[in-house]
């Protein structure tokens, strides 16, 4: 068999790919086992004598379609669930994203004079302090002080 080491390598350079993925055509060794240069190698590149194999790495295809689904929350029931609740999600991030978004809205009804800045203070230290579980928990006490929300 002929010795093809340096056509190999020359034409693993110049398609940018490993030797291992560059092919010849068998029935062309003569043409190859000629050049010599990266210019005769790209010659027969051009004429389709030497190609690269397509990398043979693993398909996307069925984790997309699983990972589509799991956006629209499907395959996340309790079947597919390891690990307890505040592994999963830390208790903290959620207290955390709870304060904040409950903060935003009062600094906007702050802001849009939907309440003054004592009831403002008043319903910081609150939050603060836990009273509010979440969002609709705040404005259904502001409808309990008589302060009308949208």
């Amino acid at each position: 068999m002929v010795d093809l080491i340096l056509q190999r390598r020359l034409a693993a350079e110049i398609l940018n790919v490993g030797e291992n993925r560059v092919r010849f055509d068998p029935e062309r060794v003569a043409d190859i086992e000629s050049a010599l240069t990266k210019e005769d190698v790209r010659k027969l590149i051009k004429e389709g004598v030497i190609w690269a194999e397509p990398s043979g790495r693993n398909s996307r295809g069925r984790w997309k379609e699983r990972h589509e689904k799991r956006k629209r929350g499907h395959r996340r029931g309790p079947g597919k669930r390891k690990g307890a609740k505040g592994a999963r999600e830390d208790p903290h991030e959620r207290w955390v994203k709870t304060v904040r978004k409950i903060r935003r809205f009062i600094k906007w009804l702050r802001d849009n004079d939907v309440i003054d800045t004592a009831t403002y203070r008043r319903l910081y230290r609150l939050a603060k302090g836990g009273a509010f579980k979440n969002l609709p928990d705040l404005k259904r006490h502001l409808v309990a002080m008589g302060i009308q929300v949208r």
